[in-house]
């Protein structure tokens, strides 16, 4: 839950700093010189390029948390087995080993978008970001690839 008000509370000030700057690039076109024009102009593509790259996380994150909630469910979602240190930190040999076997798993089932799935969670704990988020992108495309259940 602390996640999600974290979440929200950035993107809100993100779109309050996305309206001030964009506010900003209108009174400079307004000024009406082609210096100030251009500036302008070259000031509103950052709210522009801002807006689309949250809503995209939006996106993502929801269509994540819509695959977190399906698989519980389902009874699926991965057992936190990992070991801590004593201030709650994720053990690196502990990671490596529970990734190891989300790998075999997934290379057993490369279709299962639940495989993928788990094997994002155990990039996440094993810290490795950028391939957990394509993990988890590979999970939501086979997902909606998946034939409807009757």
């Amino acid at each position: 839950m602390r996640a999600k008000i974290t979440y929200f509370l950035t993107a809100a000030v993100l779109v309050v700093y996305f309206v001030l700057v964009g506010s900003r690039g209108l009174l400079l076109i307004q000024h009406g010189t082609w210096l100030t024009v251009t500036f302008g102009v070259a000031v509103l593509i950052l709210p522009v390029i801002g807006v689309w790259f949250l809503w995209k996380n939006t996106q993502f994150v929801t269509k994540a948390n819509q695959l977190g909630a399906e698989l519980e469910n389902e009874g699926g979602l991965p057992v936190d087995e990992l070991e801590r240190d004593r201030y709650g930190r994720i053990l690196r040999d502990s990671a490596d080993e529970v990734f190891a076997r989300r790998k075999a798993e997934t290379e057993d089932a490369p279709g299962d978008w639940r495989t993928w799935f788990r094997l994002a969670v155990a990039y996440h704990d094993a810290r490795d970001t950028p391939r957990a988020r394509k993990a988890m992108q590979r999970a939501i495309a086979l997902h909606g690839k998946e034939p409807a259940q009757v």
